[in-house]
């Protein structure tokens, strides 16, 4: 990597822990590393959004702080689940207006995935915010986001550390952000704690071997932290700076020797 470095970037899913992408956001900006292609899952897909459509990690530090994580949904009446996040939508659109994902600044897939097939769909095209929307839909408990006459539903069933959009781009190096690899999981106190528990600890074996070919993989030490505990919103994003912050400069420094 030269003084012009830059890195394809996928951000995983993890419901609130997703705040933690932040501080990589920050470690990549200290370290003069440009992003050049985006991708994510879940709450990763929202990140990577704001990123690919110019933010920088300060403006989106203070979006994090200021969000309410737990009212992004609303109650809906609906035979596939109580809640819609339609809300989340109007959230995205409100931060960057209504805008195509083929209009980011930089390269931006984000994957979510067709309940009525068990397809995993990668959308490089069409309303950004639809997609955030999709690929953050947890199945049960929100409405599924229907585009083009599919179904969809979070991505996290799929591919939680979305590696694979950037591989089709073929220019390394790929960095990707874990944010469940060591987490603890306790005991749930809802039916939304239930599902997460249940999605994510089914995953580390597969997301172990779909990240098998990142130059950098970032296993961030989240395991004190809850799934949904909006308070410790700014510690996430503190621990996602210092964590990554070595990770990149070594990747930085082997890149120019």
């Amino acid at each position: 990597m030269d003084k012009k470095a830059s890195i394809g970037l996928a951000l995983g899913g993890g419901a609130v822990l997703g705040a933690a992408h932040v501080g990589v956001l920050r470690a990549l900006d200290e370290l003069a590393i440009e992003v050049h292609a985006l991708s994510g899952t879940s709450i990763g897909s929202f990140i990577a959004s704001l990123r690919a459509f110019g933010m920088g990690w300060r403006e989106i530090e203070n979006i994090a702080l200021d969000l309410d994580w737990l009212d992004l949904s609303g109650l809906t009446l609906s035979q596939f689940g109580l809640l819609s996040n339609k809300k989340f939508g109007r959230i995205v659109r409100k931060l960057l207006g209504k805008r195509r994902i083929e209009e980011a600044s930089v390269p931006l897939a984000i994957v979510a995935t067709d309940i009525g097939s068990g397809e995993k769909i990668v959308l490089k095209q069409g309303d950004v915010a639809e997609a955030v929307m999709a690929s953050s839909c947890i199945p049960a408990v929100f409405k599924p986001v229907e585009i083009s006459e599919r179904m969809l539903v979070d991505g996290v069933l799929m591919e939680n550390v979305p590696l694979s959009p950037l591989l089709e781009l073929g220019r390394r190096p790929f960095v990707c952000v874990d944010l469940m690899g060591s987490h603890i999981f306790r005991k749930p106190d809802n039916i939304v704690d239930l599902l997460l528990n249940a999605f994510y600890s089914t995953l580390k074996a597969t997301t172990a071997m779909q990240t098998e070919e990142a130059d950098l993989k970032i296993e961030l030490d989240l395991g004190a932290f809850s799934l949904v505990d909006t308070r410790q919103v700014p510690q996430l994003i503190e621990t996602g700076y210092r964590d990554s912050l070595p990770l990149l400069r070594q990747l930085k420094d082997d890149g120019n020797s």
